[in-house]
């Protein structure tokens, strides 16, 4: 069976869209949850198949529901990306056990690893690093780290990031002595300026992975300001604060067009950038999403094979 024509063909091309565009919405990527997935009766349906998918793991979540939910994307096609939240992992034995359930149930050759948004740590593991160290992802063909480009006050409480650019500089060091590809994936922003001169400083300083920024899809204002504010926005966050004065556009949704085209104008322009993908957080609903950015010229990464 052919492949599905995630553009319709009787759709024009969207206005504002461009080469450029299409480049970084290239190998775009996209974060579910067992509970929003369920709500998707077929992926195939909404997202090239080949797709990288991440699944979000939220303390709380049975291990069983995530890797049901990788066994699931698996089936229908879409290279998964599990995270490893470090806090909530008690021990060795706890990371073999979900490492070997993922493998064996879902094809599982991709993490994000992660410390977590919890304040304790349930047990052994506190940060990214130590589970890196643990040699249990060793045969994993990509990994990724997490990336704040607008800062983390959980890890810098002085507003620095004194603590993260040390840590980033040993994911870097690591980077070099594993057979696995490394990226940063981002939380999402925005304005185009602060991502830029957050990759910027980064390669100033020597860190050279690759970047994924986070993006959020089309949604609600409203919706927005809560999740930015829930998870520490900083300087972009007068994006949407300046939006909810102007009345004319408060019930309108929010699309990702201006940040995606400032990102993009810039990697063209700079070829040595080091923002390389887009990261989607579906804040909207995935549909809503997954339509944006197929008609925005998204597509996977590396078509998959036909039925």
């Amino acid at each position: 069976m052919a492949l599905l024509n995630f553009r319709r063909a009787e759709a024009p091309k969207p206005e504002g869209s461009s080469a450029e565009v299409e480049a970084l919405l290239a190998g775009f990527s996209i974060e579910v949850m067992p509970r929003t997935a369920e709500k998707v009766e077929d992926f195939r349906a909404l997202l090239p198949r080949g797709t990288r998918v991440y699944i979000a793991h939220i303390e709380g979540t049975p291990i069983e529901e995530m890797v049901a939910t990788a066994r699931r994307l698996h089936a229908e096609g879409y290279p998964v990306m599990p995270h490893f939240p470090a806090r909530i992992i008690k021990d060795r034995a706890m990371l073999a056990d979900w490492i070997a359930r993922y493998q064996g149930e879902a094809d599982v050759k991709q993490a994000l690893l992660l410390a977590g948004g919890v304040n304790t740590p349930a047990g052994e593991f506190d940060s990214s690093m130590q589970l890196m160290e643990s040699g249990l992802f060793d045969g994993f063909e990509r990994l990724h780290v997490a990336g704040h480009p607008e800062g983390n006050k959980d890890i810098d409480a002085d507003g620095s990031d004194r603590m993260v650019m040390q840590a980033l500089k040993w994911k870097q060091a690591f980077s070099e002595h594993t057979d696995a590809q490394m990226a940063i994936a981002t939380q999402f922003c925005f304005e185009p300026a602060p991502a830029i001169a957050w990759a910027d400083r980064l390669a100033a300083e020597g860190i050279k992975l690759p970047i994924h920024i986070g993006v959020a899809g089309p949604a609600k204002l409203q919706t927005l300001l809560k999740f930015a504010i829930a998870c520490g926005v900083g300087a972009s966050l007068r994006v949407l604060q300046k939006r909810a004065k102007d009345v004319t556009k408060l019930l309108l949704p929010f699309e990702p067009d201006e940040f995606i085209a400032g990102i993009a104008a810039h990697k063209a322009a700079h070829p040595d950038f080091g923002i390389e993908a887009v990261h989607f957080f579906p804040l909207g609903g995935i549909k809503t999403n997954a339509t944006w950015a197929t008609e925005h010229g998204g597509k996977a990464a590396v078509p998959a094979a036909q039925d």
